[in-house]
């Protein structure tokens, strides 16, 4: 369905210029879940927007790569031809749904124009497949809660209208940015369920963009770890949550919390994300790396083959990162024990 091939974004400020995404590559088959993952300012609301040619040119540009949608490579796509994509085949569920609603139009008004703009039926029409959006996204009284303003909304419910807002067209891709930032646990875990059910319901694939590894645990069938504008480990689920290859997904999953072992010091990542105008030479994790060596600073890393479709970018052997792994973990129960 969708293919992205050796893309770049580049940002020209008035400064410098952001090498925001830098050689990405991945694909999404129809009906699968994509999670892209990692930490902020690397990377992934830029390439989320770009599939969508949402970033504004100037100062975006793309000197390199495609976005292959159907075969059709979005980056040469006219605009009149973007805006029919946008909705009717690809949409995004955004992050902060209290600034993408409009504050001064009632939610039906909302719902009612986004499925008008895509579909030629009437205003009557329009607004019964609205109340019945409302209703797929599990919101209560949808006839009542039409005529409400976005304030009058919960951020939960705020973010259930988004959805049904992408919905309204039902588009065969759904691209979700952070769409539990700023929401409880409780919340968040709905608003996942709910991702779920939908994707079942209007069979449509689905890509998850997140900071946070345990939204996508349960909802991924894929996932793609991005640091400094690359992707620097993808694989299934599994071999990523249990078979980490780069040192920088290991990283995260050892600053996440898990109920299966409470007494787990979580351990931060040092340092801070490098600045995108000047990314640092060699692997561009080794100044945070725990497991840096010397030739670390010199060559950088390509994604290479761990598992049947795990890859990570990474100099160290499968068995070295596991031999270095040990090794932090028995001094850390030596520190325990004095």
């Amino acid at each position: 369905m969708l293919e992205v091939k050796d893309l770049h974004v580049r940002l020209d400020t008035s400064s410098d210029v952001v090498k925001a995404v830098n050689g990405v590559s991945f694909e999404v088959e129809p009906g699968q879940t994509i999670g892209i993952v990692g930490e902020s300012g690397s990377g992934k609301s830029v390439l989320a927007q770009s599939l969508m040619q949402l970033n504004p040119s100037p100062p975006a540009y793309y000197p390199k790569g495609e976005i292959l949608y159907r075969g059709e490579d979005l980056l040469q796509a006219s605009e009149q031809k973007m805006q029919w994509i946008r909705g009717n085949e690809i949409a995004m569920v955004f992050q902060d749904p209290l600034s993408s609603l409009n504050p001064v139009y009632t939610v039906g008004t909302q719902l009612i124009e986004a499925i008008r703009s895509h579909v030629h039926i009437k205003k009557k029409a329009a607004k019964k497949k609205a109340i019945q959006l409302l209703k797929d996204v599990g919101i209560p009284e949808p006839a009542n809660r039409i005529k409400e303003y976005p304030h009058q909304f919960s951020g939960g419910m705020r973010q259930r209208v988004m959805i049904a807002l992408a919905l309204a067209s039902n588009p065969k891709l759904l691209i979700a940015d952070e769409p539990t930032t700023a929401l409880d646990v409780t919340i968040q875990a709905e608003i996942m369920e709910l991702l779920k059910e939908l994707q079942v319901k209007y069979e449509m694939s689905l890509i998850i963009i997140t900071h946070d590894l345990g939204v996508v645990a349960n909802l991924a069938d894929y996932i793609l770890v991005m640091y400094a504008g690359k992707i620097v480990e993808k694989g299934p689920v599994n071999d990523i949550f249990y078979e980490a290859a780069m040192p920088y997904t290991w990283s995260l999953l050892q600053a996440s919390p898990r109920m299966d072992d409470l007494d787990r010091n979580l351990v931060s990542i040092k340092g801070q994300p490098p600045n995108l105008t000047s990314l640092p030479k060699g692997c561009k994790f080794h100044p945070r790396c725990p497991f840096a060596e010397a030739k670390c600073l010199q060559q950088e890393p390509i994604l290479d083959r761990r598992g049947e479709d795990h890859y990570a970018a990474c100099i160290l052997s499968s068995d070295d990162f596991k031999k270095k792994k040990q090794k932090i973990h028995h001094e850390k129960e030596r520190v325990t024990e004095l």
